[in-house]
């Protein structure tokens, strides 16, 4: 069976984006890219801070809400409809429930070969790359840095804190079918 999606796990600021775009080069057929980020873009700016969507905490905590929760199960529902449709994805995404996030992703999923790959990266580095985007909670590439990743398995695993993009992304190419 063929890679259908690739899911990119990883802490805010590990490079899972940049990771994403160098697999779209690098691999021959075409791939979409989607992340989380997006999905949070897309909602109604009442759900952003909200206890109903998703909060950012000052020190770079994370909280969703009921609503967040069953528009993030809709959005699993039609990134995998795409899929099933012949698209190839790459999803950009933050396992914060760490393996009942990737439970509801392989639940979504279920009928398609998915390659799972963590995007491992030191909370140090992924600090810095924090302090230096700008758009996020100081704390919240620290914090997540190894949280996301307990009890999540995976077919591949890089580490971006010294590791380009487009090596991770080449290494991951590699297990694609």
């Amino acid at each position: 069976m063929a890679t259908r999606v690739i899911v990119l796990n990883g802490g805010s600021s590990s490079g899972k984006s940049g990771i994403a775009r160098c697999l779209q080069a690098v691999l021959p057929e075409p791939w979409l890219s989607l992340s989380v980020d997006t999905l949070v873009d897309a909602l109604p700016a009442r759900l952003r801070a909200s206890e109903a969507g998703i909060a950012f905490a000052e020190d770079g905590g994370v909280a969703v809400g009921a609503t967040f929760d069953a528009l993030e199960a809709a959005w699993r529902r039609g990134v995998a409809a795409m899929a099933h449709a012949g698209a190839r994805i790459v999803v950009d995404d933050v396992f914060l429930g760490g393996p009942t996030s990737q439970g509801r992703w392989r639940e979504a999923l279920a009928g398609l070969d998915v390659l799972w790959v963590g995007v491992h990266c030191s909370a140090e580095v992924a600090a810095g790359r924090e302090l230096a985007r700008g758009d996020r909670a100081p704390g919240m590439a620290a914090g997540q840095a190894e949280a996301v990743h307990r009890g999540v398995t995976y077919d591949v695993r890089v580490d971006t804190t010294e590791a380009e993009a487009l090596d991770c992304a080449r290494a991951i190419a590699a297990h694609v079918n």
